[in-house]
């Protein structure tokens, strides 16, 4: 096996470990939230929470990522979160955990997410080689499928047999296994690193290599638009079970592992397959065929739960294929030296109108009903995979911008 393998995947299998706990723990707490209140609004609210930290510091933290090691980051973000989680269980243990309680835990754990994950994403780029960035993503979108598969019904099962506290337990332990790895084994960082200008100068040059580059921003424009409509349809996914369908958790349960094998047969045909030499043509086709997925959630019949699963397992196969390439186009185009601040400008730029949407949600879906965030949000994304093929700047965002190099920026290579 090649050096590049070994160091990559001892690392990767760990943060895979990591994500099994998050998984489990994040299924118990919404069902609890869903049995204690019934409420779309409390849901909302808590992927609301969820959302705030990485929108808001985002950018922030990214250029903070650049500026330090990003192991050690890792290593404090997964430690943190893990402490975060083993905090709730105690409180869930001594009977004083309250609705409020889980906000907070939320809004905590996305703060430590805010930093791990530029960290994690712009090392990818520096462990493995460029031709093989997309099959990497999609290895690394089949394995959470299977997360989603496993994951929902494990939980469901701790649920029925163990205290929600020892659920919660299994996130911290689950952590140590992804941080140990990390204090073994050094991942590289790039040679410019240190060579350093102010922060706020940094900080906007973030923004600045995003502006130059009009292909990713029309992209991202549209992301955040989406984005706004198909938050909020996930995060009520539970009342759809419960309120549309007539189900129980084990339903629910069925339809985020129907996500999943659609995940992991996804992710596996984008890793054997590679995509279309231009990556963006991949991704705009999977776009489309996502959105005809969840557009189809929204249309199906209260008495055609088979539809709703057949529609998640599609969306869950067209969501490698569409974002496996775009992060792979991103990992390629982007300097490693800025990265980590490149990479949570997007984040934050594309989820930035969703607390909008997410705050909307819960009084919109008790108007116009559930559904009408899917039917919405699939149209949309039916309508920009389709449109993107007749945008030049889009179809050229693999060539990068033409910014000139500043210090503390460094200059994207056309590709």
């Amino acid at each position: 096996m090649p050096p590049w393998k070994t160091r990559f995947f001892t690392i990767w299998v760990g943060q895979q470990f990591s994500l099994f706990g998050s998984a489990i723990a994040q299924f118990a707490l919404i069902w609890w939230l869903t049995q204690r209140t019934g409420s779309a609004t409390v849901l909302a609210t808590a992927s609301l929470a969820a959302l705030l930290p990485s929108v808001a510091l985002g950018p922030f933290a990214g250029t903070l990522v650049d500026r330090w090691s990003r192991r050690r980051v890792m290593i404090v973000a997964d430690s943190f979160i893990a402490l975060v989680s083993l905090g709730l269980a105690l409180l869930f243990w001594a009977g004083r955990a309250e609705i409020w309680h889980i906000y907070l835990v939320k809004v905590l754990r996305a703060l430590g997410g805010a930093f791990h994950w530029p960290a994690f994403s712009a090392s990818v780029s520096l462990m493995v080689p460029k031709d093989h960035l997309s099959r990497v993503a999609g290895l690394n979108h089949a394995v959470h499928g299977l997360l989603n598969i496993v994951g929902p019904p494990v939980a469901a099962l701790l649920l029925s047999v163990l205290p929600i506290h020892l659920v919660l337990g299994i996130d911290g332990l689950t952590a140590a296994l992804a941080v140990i790895p990390l204090l073994l084994l050094p991942i590289p960082q790039p040679s410019s690193a240190k060579e350093r200008t102010s922060f706020l100068r940094e900080f906007a040059g973030g923004f600045r290599y995003i502006w130059s580059w009009r292909g990713a921003l029309y992209l991202l424009l549209g992301a955040t638009l989406l984005n706004a409509l198909l938050n909020p349809a996930f995060s009520l996914l539970p009342l759809l079970v419960t309120k549309r369908f007539g189900k129980g958790a084990l339903e629910l349960g069925w339809l985020q592992s129907g996500f999943g094998l659609g995940v992991i047969a996804g992710g596996l045909f984008l890793s054997a397959w590679g995509g279309f030499k231009r990556r963006i043509y991949t991704a705009l086709m999977g776009m489309a065929g996502l959105g005809l997925g969840v557009a189809l959630l929204g249309i199906a019949p209260p008495s055609a739960f088979y539809v709703a699963l057949g529609a998640m397992a599609w969306t869950g196969f067209m969501n490698p294929i569409t974002n496996g390439p775009l992060l792979a186009i991103f990992q390629a185009s982007v300097a490693p030296e800025v990265q980590g601040r490149v990479f949570s400008v997007i984040a934050s730029l594309a989820e930035g109108a969703s607390p909008l949407g997410l705050a909307l949600a819960g009084p919109v879906a008790d108007l116009l009903g559930i559904q009408v965030w899917f039917l919405l949000g699939g149209l949309g994304l039916l309508l920009m995979g389709v449109a993107g093929f007749f945008i030049p700047a889009l179809l050229r965002i693999e060539e990068g911008s033409r910014l000139p190099p500043t210090p503390g920026l460094g200059q994207r290579t056309p590709r």
